[in-house]
C-alpha cells in the first residue's frame, strides 16, 4: 500500500498573516514533537512564492515553485546532476557534433509519458519548436532563436541545426524549459515522463505528484508522494519546518539559520550561488535612464555592508556584472566597485538630479530588496536623491511591478553559463532584460562567443561583455547570495547544487525518507 499522506495544510498557512508566529505550533523536527508525522515517503516542501499564475507549461515557467513542479514530470534531453554542472545526457542517450552548429540526438528507447505512449522523436522535434511559436509565449524563446532547423529522422533520431555555432548546447537543453512535452499539447497539462504523476495541480495552491512506478531510470524516485506549497513569508515558512508542518522549504535568510540549527532533527543546505537581487533602473525611462543617475546610484550601495547586515557574511561581494567571481569566465580585472559618497554626488550634480524624488519598489518577492531598499534610501538623501520605499506584497509582484516603474528590483536565479546569464537578461531583445538596456557591441559579442574555437578568445569576449554591463547597464548588483535551504534531517540525499535551492529544484527523484 502506498504510505499515508500529509495531512491538509490549513490555508491559513499561506495567506494573509503569516508573519506572527502563532500562525503555527512552534517545536523541533524530532518524530516526538512533531504535530503530525507524514507518511513514510511522503513529504511536504514550501517554496518562498504560489501564485495563480502557476503554469505546467515548462516553457512558461518563471518561479521557484514552477521549476520543482517542472523537474518533477517532465526530463529533458540532458541533465545536470552534479556542481561540475556538466550536462548528461538524459532522454537523448547520445548526442553528437562535429562543428557545435549541427547536433544530432539519438533518444532512449521504451521511454513512456505518464499516458502509457512512447517517447519519440516527434515530441522533441515539437518541444523545441513551440519555443519559437510567439503563441507559446516561451520565456526562454530569445535561446530557441538560435534553433535554425529541428527535425526528425526516424523514430527516435533528431536533427538540430543552429543559426550558428553554441559549444553550451547540451547544457542550455537541460534547462527545466526545454523539458520535453508531448506532440500536440499546445497547452502541456502535466504529462511527461518524469519521475512524478500529476496528481492535483490549484495554480496559487498546490501541486501533488505521486512516484510515476514506471519510471524509466531504474531505482527512482523513492518518494511516494511530494506535495508542494507556497509560503511567501519567511518567518512562517521557518515555523512550518520547525513544527513538521512541512519537510523541506528554500529561501531561508541567514537570521533564521539558528533558530533551526537549534533543533534537533532539523538541518540546513547552504551554497555559494550566482543567485542575486538586482536594483532594476529602467532606460527607457526619466530620471532612471540619466547616465549619472545609474552611476550615482551604484556608488551609494554599500556592499560589505549588505553582506555583513542584511547576510550574515553568506553571501559573495558582486560588482555590478551577473558573472560571479567563482564561475567560468570572470573577469577579475574590472576594478571594484565601492561605496563613494563624493562620486555619488558628483554625478548627482553633473546630472541635474538635485532634489529628484522616486519610489523604488521593494518586495518579500525578491531576496532582501526590502532591506536594501531602506539602505539606499538613507544613502540617497546624502547624495540629494530622495528615494520612498514602496513595499508591494510577493503575491503579484512579478506581474504588476517588476520592470513597470523606474526602480524595481529583480530575482535572478542561478544560470549555468555565461551564454545563458547574458542571453536571458541582457541581450537587447530578450524578455527579461529588465533595465531595457541596449549596446551593438554587447550583442555583437554575445553572438560571436557561441562559436569561438578557443577558450582564450571566449574568456576575452565574456570578459568584454561584463566590463560593458559594469559600466553601462542600468542594472546594480550588489552580491550573490547564497542558496539556503532547511529540511527534515529524515529526508535523505539532499546535497547542494548552485543552480537554485532544492538541488537546482531536481531533488525530487534523488531524495528518499527514513524514519
Amino acid at each position: 500500500m502506498p504510505p499515508a499522506a500529509p495531512p491538509p495544510i490549513s490555508r491559513r498557512l499561506f495567506v494573509g498573516g503569516l508573519a506572527g508566529t502563532s500562525a503555527l505550533a512552534l517545536g523541533g523536527c524530532g518524530p516526538s514533537q512533531r504535530r503530525a508525522p507524514p507518511g513514510r515517503g511522503s513529504i511536504r516542501v514550501a517554496t518562498q512564492l504560489s501564485s495563480t499564475s502557476d503554469t505546467l507549461d515548462p516553457a512558461k515557467g518563471a518561479t521557484a515553485t514552477d521549476y520543482t513542479r517542472h523537474f518533477m514530470l517532465y526530463n529533458g534531453l540532458t541533465t545536470i546532476e552534479d556542481e561540475s554542472l556538466a550536462a548528461k545526457p538524459s532522454l537523448a542517450q547520445s548526442i553528437e557534433s562535429t562543428d557545435r552548429l549541427n547536433w544530432f540526438f539519438d533518444l532512449r528507447r521504451g521511454v513512456r509519458f505518464h499516458d502509457g505512449s512512447e517517447l519519440t522523436s516527434r515530441d522533441v522535434v515539437h518541444s523545441l519548436l513551440r519555443h519559437k511559436d510567439p503563441a507559446t509565449g516561451s520565456k526562454l524563446a530569445k535561446v530557441a532563436e538560435q534553433f535554425g532547423e529541428v527535425h526528425a529522422d526516424g523514430k527516435y533520431g533528431v536533427r538540430l541545426r543552429l543559426t550558428g555555432p553554441n559549444a553550451d548546447l547540451p547544457t542550455i537543453l537541460a534547462q527545466s524549459h526545454f523539458l520535453i512535452v508531448k506532440a500536440g499539447q499546445a497547452s502541456p497539462d502535466g504529462t511527461g515522463t518524469g519521475p512524478f504523476r500529476l496528481a492535483e495541480f490549484q495554480p496559487g495552491v498546490r501541486t501533488v505528484g505521486l512516484r510515476n512506478t514506471e519510471y524509466w531510470i531504474e531505482g527512482r524516485p523513492r518518494l511516494e508522494r511530494i506535495e508542494v506549497i507556497g509560503i511567501p513569508d519567511e518567518v512562517a515558512r521557518v515555523n512550518a519546518l520547525l513544527s513538521g508542518d512541512v519537510q523541506v522549504i528554500n529561501a531561508i535568510s541567514p537570521h533564521s539559520i539558528p533558530r533551526v540549527e537549534a533543533e534537533a532533527g532539523c538541518a540546513i543546505m547552504a551554497s555559494p550561488s550566482s543567485l542575486y537581487s538586482d536594483l532594476i533602473m529602467r532606460q527607457d525611462r526619466l530620471p532612471t535612464g540619466n547616465p549619472h543617475f545609474v552611476m550615482a546610484v551604484k556608488h551609494l550601495i554599500d556592499r560589505p555592508l549588505i553582506n555583513r547586515a542584511i547576510y550574515r557574511n553568506r553571501s559573495t561581494i558582486a560588482n555590478d556584472h551577473p558573472i560571479a567571481p567563482f564561475q567560468k569566465y570572470f573577469n577579475a580585472e574590472i576594478p571594484q566597485r565601492t561605496y563613494d559618497l563624493d562620486k555619488a554626488r558628483w554625478h548627482v550634480r553633473k546630472g541635474g538630479l538635485e532634489g529628484v524624488r522616486l519610489p523604488v519598489y521593494a518586495t518579500p518577492a525578491a531576496n532582501s530588496s526590502v532591506d536594501v531598499a531602506s539602505i539606499l534610501q538613507e544613502y540617497g538623501s546624502r547624495a540629494g536623491l530622495n528615494f520612498s520605499v514602496n513595499r508591494v506584497p510577493a503575491d503579484g509582484y512579478w506581474s504588476n511591478h517588476w520592470m513597470r516603474h523606474p526602480m524595481t528590483f529583480g530575482d535572478t536565479n542561478p544560470r549555468p553559463t555565461a551564454d545563458l546569464i547574458f542571453s536571458l537578461f541582457f541581450d537587447s531583445g530578450a524578455e527579461w532584460n529588465e533595465s531595457a538596456w541596449k549596446n551593438e557591441r554587447f550583442d555583437k559579442l554575445l553572438v560571436e562567443a557561441r562559436g569561438a574555437t578557443g577558450e582564450g578568445l571566449r574568456t576575452e569576449m565574456y570578459g568584454e561583455m561584463q566590463q560593458l554591463v559594469h559600466d553601462k547597464c542600468g542594472l546594480a548588483i550588489p552580491v550573490f547570495i547564497s542558496l539556503i535551504d532547511g529540511f527534515d534531517t529524515r529526508l535523505k540525499g539532499m546535497r547542494p547544487l548552485p543552480l537554485g535551492g532544492f538541488m537546482g529544484y531536481r531533488f525530487a527523484e534523488h531524495v528518499w525518507w527514513e524514519d
